[in-house]
């Protein structure tokens, strides 16, 4: 695919398919297994790290000199973007709306900040509307052309190729024998682009294997129709890339978005969500956060109690960054942010 559509490598992959035994044994699963997204960048992992391959590939092919993309105040997208865009020698335009305050929010904050990001939040989404025809504006008279604009969670069809990829490359994993074909894979569902990805490449590599894509974002970003049309445009494009890459129909019977684990709202932790980051924690070292994978694995493990998953193999996708940056912006004073997200540093909530 790389041959084909602009890649840039900042991925270190393949990542590991490790499994979880204890995990398993006390769930009653045959088997559970852990893919390590977390670990897919040196300096910054998660599951940003596949689609801005693809998409900061891009942007260098087009001579971009900036990027704009968008997401809440703690954003790990912007974050991620920020500091890749800037290891290919690109600006990051971080345009960002509020969410709960939280230790993880103010340490993205931060290190956005360090890695150049030019920082902007706004109230709603008329004024973030407003602001990125005023910033994009100010970057096309300064470099001569406006900044390429990523979409939240970089889920576009160019960002799903990376997660395309991610289920070929699971596919290669399950017959090398790291881990048996998964019955059903949990992984959050933000914006849709991993989720989408994996379901069309795993049905390209003929694996029956189910989605179940966790909602952690407002239903507007998450629902059904935005993935099934996703996935339809992201295999028209390959297909038009490729002819010999298949016509597939959404896998309606192998995707479920479930929205029972949201919780009150976007980046607010629920009880079920601390319970699974403090598990996984204490049995395997594997972190977690409140926002994501936390909801992610709540939904594995009440499945499993409740006998859903029994004697099922089951792959649960952490696309969490586990990269400890905490030193990284040790000497950072948020004073030296835009003063609208002084706040967050200020007060919670």
């Amino acid at each position: 695919m790389g041959g084909r559509v602009p890649l840039a490598p900042l991925a270190d992959l393949p990542t590991p398919a490790e499994r979880l035994t204890a995990f398993e044994q006390e769930l009653g699963l045959a088997s559970l297994h852990i893919k390590r997204d977390d670990l897919s960048g040196a300096a910054y992992g998660g599951n940003k790290v596949r689609k801005l391959e693809f998409l900061l590939g891009r942007a260098r092919r087009d001579g971009c000199r900036a990027v704009m993309t968008f997401g809440g105040a703690g954003s790990n997208h912007a974050l991620a973007t920020a500091i890749y865009a800037r290891r290919l020698g690109m600006d990051a335009i971080s345009m960002l709306v509020p969410q709960p305050a939280s230790d993880a929010v103010r340490h993205n904050l931060l290190m956005g900040f360090k890695a150049g990001a030019e920082l902007h939040l706004y109230p709603d989404k008329r004024r973030l509307k407003a602001g990125v025809a005023a910033v994009t504006y100010r970057r096309r008279r300064r470099d001569g052309r406006p900044p390429m604009n990523i979409p939240a969670g970089g889920s576009s069809t160019t960002g799903a190729l990376g997660f395309v990829n991610a289920a070929l490359e699971l596919a290669e994993q399950v017959a090398e024998g790291l881990l048996p074909p998964p019955d059903v894979v949990y992984v959050a569902a933000g914006t849709l682009g991993t989720c989408a990805g994996l379901a069309l490449g795993l049905r390209a590599a003929h694996i029956e294997t189910a989605i179940m894509a966790v909602r952690v974002t407002e239903p507007d970003l998450a629902n059904e129709a935005k993935a099934r049309a996703l996935f339809q445009e992201t295999n028209a494009l390959l297909h038009g890339l490729d002819p010999a890459f298949p016509v597939l129909k959404f896998p309606a019977q192998h995707f479920t978005l479930r929205h029972d684990f949201f919780g009150e709202g976007y980046g607010v932790s629920t009880p079920a969500d601390a319970e699974a980051v403090r598990l996984l924690h204490e049995t395997a070292g594997v972190l977690l956060d409140h926002t994501y994978t936390g909801k992610a694995f709540a939904a594995l493990i009440a499945d499993a109690r409740a006998g859903r998953l029994r004697d099922k193999n089951v792959l649960f996708w952490n696309t969490y960054n586990s990269r400890d940056l905490t030193q990284a912006t040790a000497e950072t004073d948020y004073h030296d942010l835009p003063t609208e997200f002084h706040p967050y540093f200020e007060r919670d909530g």
